[in-house]
């Protein structure tokens, strides 16, 4: 399992538009998406791809990192395993 975070997306992006986006990309379907409002000047969405390996979101997410899209520069981050301890 993999978690990918996209910040500076518009609010009321849908998870079709998502999809559709990085799968033009090269990027797997996700399964799970979380809405993050943050302070509201750069709200953020996590996906989760359950059956992605970490080291595979890492090489695909330079193509969409510091890329413009919908009138917003997104910021994209691999978001670090979670620990247990």
């Amino acid at each position: 399992m993999a978690d990918l975070w996209i910040g500076n997306v518009e609010a009321d992006v849908s998870s079709e538009e998502l999809s559709e986006f990085l799968g033009r990309y090269g990027f797997p379907p996700f399964d799970a998406i979380q809405y993050m409002p943050g302070s509201g000047e750069r709200p953020a969405v996590v996906l989760t791809f359950e059956n992605v390996d970490i080291e595979a979101l890492r090489m695909l997410q330079p193509r969409i990192h510091n890329l413009y899209w919908k009138n917003r520069t997104i910021v994209v981050q691999v978001v670090p395993p979670r620990r247990d301890d």
